[in-house]
């Protein structure tokens, strides 16, 4: 049923889409000096939609519409904002990188990061399976071709390949596991799902194992969007061989989404089962957090390091997420629900924020017919550009949890969580994260050393647009500011994901 409210809870989407169709009518239309129209629409658009869905997640209120299709909560709008404004950052970073290497030849580049955060836009709102998978679907299809957008380059091509490779099979594992919930629920909407497996066998339409298949192959397919152990090849892979503002592309603005389907799937549909991929998740964890760390310590390239790096980020994040539930003798208890998805969401925000300044940084560096990928291509930054050296160091600093960084209190805050639970092995987990940050900090204090300590071994010039300059300066003082007042954004978090929970 469509009627006015479905409208107003959809319209991020449908202006997203109309400005997506213009812009690519503009870039076909139009020869290279539409360039710079085609970039100022594209920012106009991103701009407008982060202002209008802030208002709205500011407003509180929550419109479902299409029949129960689609949702607009204040947890959705923040994250569609946040999405929106990394989308935005990562176009001023990398639009010089791009012009460098010939991305920029029509609209390519802009309409299918638009139509990718379409897709984000779709999994934000996606209360329906078939909504959800949808969005998933044009996220993933629109990241396949950015990766593949320079296709004269081996490294580019080969990524997108094991990129889309992997990705069809994880796309089949969620679908498959969702066609199972479906069989076991007989519902699609995730308000109906949770409602037949909180009934119990009364109410479910198939039997208890088909149930808990379902939701092996849905976690396996949302282990793989997050980028968690062992579903995690494709990200160094892809980080390495993507061009670097894809690479932002895929491992900053997406991340929102995918803790968006994560809640919408596990803790909106799924939530009675929560004991169960509960355990799935603290698997999935310690293993992210292992293999991540100790495997990007052997990294010699920059973006591989971060790939892997971006692997034990994850799994901080899922440890944030196993902690809302705990079973006791009279059932479930979810006191602790809304500080640990809150965490959760914090935790994602800023790490979004910490890698968009990173990645920032690595785009400035490189330069015509050279890639800034290696470590010791950030030999000696300190003596050519101070600036840029201080915002990549805080940005280290913030991933690797040394306080007053924003990293050190999104830790923090997921730590806090595990502990509230009281539940011994969960205080387990907190202690072998706390270790793993330690060997974390190892590989991100090289880079420091690195930029501070070692010679130069580039001499040109580091140029930069005044727009790139300014940004990367507010990208980097937000990751100190909010590291040390980080009550505002936790506020934020907690008061959306209350508004989810009730």
């Amino acid at each position: 049923m469509t009627d006015n409210l479905s409208l107003v809870a959809a319209y991020p989407e449908i202006a997203l889409l109309v400005a997506s169709s213009v812009i690519a009518l503009v870039g076909v239309a139009s020869k290279t000096p539409a360039r710079g129209l085609i970039h100022f629409l594209t920012l106009a658009t991103l701009a407008g939609l982060a202002l209008m869905l802030g208002m709205r997640a500011s407003s509180g209120e929550t419109i479902v519409g299409f029949g129960g299709l689609v949702v607009s909560d204040p947890m959705g709008n923040w994250l569609k904002c946040f999405a929106a404004i990394a989308m935005l950052v990562t176009i001023v970073y990398g639009r010089a990188y791009a012009g460098q290497r010939e991305m920029m030849r029509g609209s390519e580049l802009y309409t299918l990061a638009l139509y990718a955060l379409l897709g984000m836009f779709v999994m934000i709102s996606g209360h329906n399976f078939l909504v959800i998978y949808l969005g998933l679907e044009l996220l993933t299809l629109s990241s396949y071709a950015l990766v593949a957008l320079r296709r004269d380059d081996l490294n580019a091509t080969e990524a997108a390949m094991k990129y889309f490779v992997l990705g069809a099979l994880a796309s089949g594992f969620l679908l498959y596991g969702l066609s199972m919930v479906y069989g076991a629920t007989g519902s699609l909407d995730l308000p109906g799902v949770m409602e037949a497996i909180a009934g119990g066998e009364a109410t479910l339409m198939g039997s208890k194992q088909v149930l808990v298949l379902g939701l092996v192959f849905v976690v396996a397919g949302l282990a793989f969007k997050l980028g968690a152990v062992p579903f995690h090849m494709w990200v160094p892979d892809v980080y390495h061989g993507a061009p670097t503002v894809v690479t932002l592309m895929i491992g900053g603005a997406p991340k929102l989404a995918a803790f968006a389907i994560v809640i919408r799937l596990l803790v909106e549909g799924l939530g009675p089962m929560a004991i169960d991929w509960q355990q799935m998740l603290a698997v999935l964890a310690v293993m992210s957090l292992l293999v991540g760390n100790l495997a990007a310590i052997a990294q010699t390239n920059l973006k591989r390091m971060l790939g892997f790096s971006t692997i034990s980020q994850m799994g901080f994040l899922l440890l944030g997420l196993l902690a809302g539930s705990v079973a006791t003798s009279s059932g479930l208890d979810t006191s602790n629900a809304a500080n640990a998805y809150s965490s959760s969401m914090f935790y994602v925000i800023t790490y979004v924020l910490t890698t968009l300044a990173t990645f920032g940084v690595i785009m400035l560096l490189s330069r015509d017919g050279f890639e800034s990928d290696q470590i010791a291509d950030l030999a000696g930054l300190n003596q050519r550009s101070p600036l840029y050296a201080a915002v990549m160091a805080v940005c280290m600093f913030s991933l690797a949890g040394v306080p007053p960084m924003v990293g050190f209190y999104a830790k923090l805050s997921v730590l806090q969580a595990l502990l509230a639970s009281s539940q011994p092995v969960y205080i387990g987990l907190a202690v072998f994260a706390v270790l793993m940050s330690l060997v974390g900090a190892f590989y991100y204090l090289r880079l420091v050393k690195v930029m501070y300590f070692d010679a130069p071994t580039q001499t040109g010039p580091i140029e930069a647009g005044f727009d790139v300059r300014s940004v990367l300066s507010v990208n980097g003082a937000l990751v100190l500011v909010l590291g040390i007042v980080p009550g505002g954004l936790m506020a934020l978090c907690a008061q959306a994901v209350a508004s989810l929970i009730g």
